[in-house]
């Protein structure tokens, strides 16, 4: 499993957004973390979230949780490196959360031009565990070396809205579902919820992805990226090297990963392959093959 981060690096330089060039620099290049934070900059609006097309797919100028979830991962990338806006999209986040702690999957979009359906969608009087457990895990990793990210009412009111909707599951979930919240308790080291989730994934670890593209699935790495979570047991080790060997097989002549499902526009294509690379090697690295 050879990874050419020579190559990643051209990749990244040629065809990625200045973002996720940042983020790189951090994880790879020992760039800059006050670089990484003012590319971020960008895409903030003055409510405290952030739109812009920070979510690739939807390009709304509008403060949306898919940004939030994008913003917390450049929060965790600069790692100590903390930022007070980390706190503030916090307090976004309580902002718009519903009565039950959860956040809706999306808000009113009015500018919809170029952005995904489900986006465009969305109804935003009803809360997503699908959003909310991916957005939370994220900060959990902030919160890993941020106190204020740590002590935040939001934190805690969004994780305990995401575990009681896990405990009434009672049959399989949308893959995506199923992988965000199965993320979320492997990152809280739950085990009793892990195995409940695990009862929904099968031995090979792969969950089609219904509405998506032909062969778009999850596979054990979305479920179990983190090498001593509790999830990674629901896998033999077999499996898992198989994912790895996939995953870093996966690298292009190019030195860049390509997504695979489907993009809502061109400017959406390109921003999620630079994107898709660099959390394709932060993942690679976690596991020792960077």
């Amino acid at each position: 499993m050879n990874i050419d981060l020579k190559a990643a690096a051209t990749f990244m330089a040629t065809q990625a957004r200045l973002l996720d060039r940042r983020r790189f620099e951090v994880l790879f290049r020992d760039g800059d973390p006050a670089a990484a934070l003012a590319a971020l900059e960008a895409y903030r609006n003055p409510d405290g979230g952030y739109g812009h097309g920070l979510e690739p797919d939807c390009r709304s100028v509008t403060s949306q949780p898919g940004g939030a979830l994008h913003a917390f991962e450049v929060f965790a990338d600069v790692g100590t490196s903390t930022s007070p806006r980390a706190a503030e999209l916090c307090d976004w986040l309580a902002s718009i959360s519903l009565p039950d702690g959860g956040i809706p999957f999306a808000l009113p979009i009015p500018d919809s031009v170029g952005s995904a359906p489900f986006w465009a969608s969305a109804d935003p009087a009803v809360s997503s565990l699908q959003i909310t457990a991916i957005v939370a895990v994220t900060a959990h990793r902030v919160a890993a070396h941020d106190p204020a990210v740590a002590a935040h009412p939001w934190l805690a009111k969004a994780t305990s809205y995401c575990l009681e909707e896990i405990e009434k599951l009672d049959e399989a979930p949308h893959a995506l579902v199923l992988a965000f919240a199965m993320k979320l308790v492997d990152a809280l080291g739950d085990t009793r919820l892990v195995e409940k989730l695990g009862r929904f994934v099968p031995d090979d670890g792969e969950v089609a992805v219904g509405g998506g593209i032909e062969g778009e699935a999850m596979r054990p790495l979305d479920f179990a990226p983190e090498p001593d979570g509790p999830a990674r047991k629901l896998f033999r080790p077999d499996v898992v090297e198989a994912d790895l060997r996939r995953v870093a097989g996966g690298q292009h002549e190019d030195g860049g990963w390509r997504v695979d499902y489907a993009s809502y526009s061109p400017a959406a294509a390109l921003e999620w392959n630079g994107m898709f690379t660099v959390n394709t090697l932060s993942l690679l690295q976690k596991n020792g093959l960077v």
